[in-house]
């Protein structure tokens, strides 16, 4: 009787212990491969930034006048984007997103500027 009972309290209670146990390990385990794991970097590297910048100033500097401007516009966010993209890497302090259009083109010509100063080759 005491068998018996031993037994029901072991397959009521141990099973469920058995798939705790199971899904704690497997846990453990993922977060120690997570910590093995190397950082990766929050940018891309800033050679193929660098390679992207100009490639994209030189596509605007060669569109024609009488290109379309959503075209116009896409090149210039997609050189806006890599702009910011490229002072965030260099911790280049630049306000590209929070400007009016008036001031837009003014403070793209400073970024530039001071991301040639930081070494960085666009043109």
């Amino acid at each position: 009787m005491l068998i018996n009972i031993a037994l029901y309290l072991a397959v009521v209670f141990g099973t469920p212990a058995l798939f705790a146990l199971a899904f704690y390990l497997a846990r453990k385990a993922q977060q120690y491969r997570a910590r093995k794991r190397a950082p990766q970097p929050a940018y891309p590297p800033i050679e193929q930034l660098s390679k992207n910048l100009r490639r994209v100033h030189r596509y605007l500097v060669e569109l024609p006048e009488n290109a379309p401007m959503a075209r116009r516009r896409a090149a210039e966010e997609a050189y806006d984007s890599l702009l910011i993209s490229a002072c965030e890497a260099l911790e280049v302090e630049q306000q590209l997103a929070k400007t009016s259009q008036l001031d837009h083109d003014l403070e793209r010509l400073r970024v530039e500027e001071a991301l040639r100063e930081a070494g960085l080759r666009i043109r």
